[in-house]
């Protein structure tokens, strides 16, 4: 009994259940057609998003385990934590020793150079972990912000949020999707794709 215990124990830390989050199940999550316009059509779109989602997927399975950790270290989805990893950074693809090409942003989830100090190296646990804890704030300041939203609405706004703060932007409009809907919908399809592989 005791070494089954055990070993449940251990399957747990190295591959945490996926309905831990305490902020719902992205899988349920609608998220609209994206559209492409002459701006985004080299980006967008479902078959775009597929695409990077499986070429990323790739290079997230070596953070799948420190992802899981820090996922369950805060009641957060890991399928999200991948997402926002592969929109930000493509896993890494698109930096330059931790940085944009304007090095402003740094690491996997892309903290803002001038908003906080960064903490451990750009595709280190710690630097999951701080932008996680980054997002899981932007999450909960939407909801104190707006009590009666949907957890579909305010999960949206905390997405959108995190990415207004990486960018240094201050967040006080009604709904702080306004500006780019795009970004949360490219992300949910993305954590809705890892979720059905694994993450």
């Amino acid at each position: 009994m005791i070494p089954t215990l055990l070993l449940l124990g251990i399957m747990a830390l190295v591959a945490p259940s996926m309905s831990y989050s305490c902020y719902g199940d992205v899988s349920t999550l609608q998220a609209p057609m994206v559209s492409c316009s002459a701006v985004r059509a080299p980006d967008c779109g479902l078959a775009m998003i597929r695409r990077t989602a499986e070429a990323d997927i790739v290079r997230l399975r070596k953070y799948e385990i420190p992802i899981k950790r820090v996922a369950r270290n805060l009641c957060l989805d890991p399928a999200l934590i991948a997402a926002i990893i592969s929109q930000e950074s493509r896993a890494g693809l698109l930096l330059d020793n931790g940085w944009d090409q304007e090095r402003h942003k740094y690491g996997l989830m892309q903290l803002g150079r001038q908003q906080q100090q960064s903490f451990g190296m750009w595709d280190s646990e710690e630097h999951i972990n701080q932008g996680s804890t980054i997002l899981v704030l932007s999450i909960n300041e939407v909801r104190a912000r707006h009590p009666t939203w949907t957890w579909d609405q305010q999960l949206r706004g905390g997405i959108c949020t995190y990415r207004a703060k990486m960018g240094n932007l201050q967040v006080y409009e009604d709904d702080p999707c306004d500006r780019d809907n795009y970004y949360a919908n490219s992300v949910i399809r993305r954590a809705q794709y890892f979720k059905r592989h694994g993450f």
